[in-house]
């Protein structure tokens, strides 16, 4: 898990959280996962759930962006349309985003406060 590991968070811990929240939120996992990657996960990827909990790490961190919360760096913009992109594929509405949205953000901050409590 790359990403985590650059943000400060430990391999070992992070494996934990992840197989906790993965115990309640498969649904929503697999969910985006259809979203995100080529693949449907029919077809086994290795390490797909990391690379799921990556990506909402990312949308996590764009909303501060959004929100003003965090100053804007110069692949904000990019970011924010791959992540818009990637969620809104075959979508008909805004509702149907905006939920892909919320379940991403909170599929990261349970990840961080499991991680936080262990």
């Amino acid at each position: 898990m790359y990403v985590l590991k650059k943000e400060g968070f430990e391999e070992e811990k992070c494996l934990r959280a992840l197989g906790m929240l993965l115990t309640d939120r498969k649904n929503e996992f697999r969910e985006i996962g259809n979203m995100i990657l080529a693949k449907p996960l029919s077809e086994p990827i290795k390490n797909w759930e990391q690379f799921v909990m990556n990506f909402c790490l990312e949308v996590n961190e764009a909303f501060k962006t959004w929100s003003g919360e965090m100053e804007l760096n110069s692949n904000s913009p990019q970011k924010a349309l791959t992540i818009l992109r990637q969620l809104s594929r075959d979508k008909k509405s805004m509702n149907q985003l905006s939920h892909l949205m919320n379940i991403s953000y909170d599929l990261a901050e349970e990840f961080k406060e499991i991680y936080r409590r262990l």
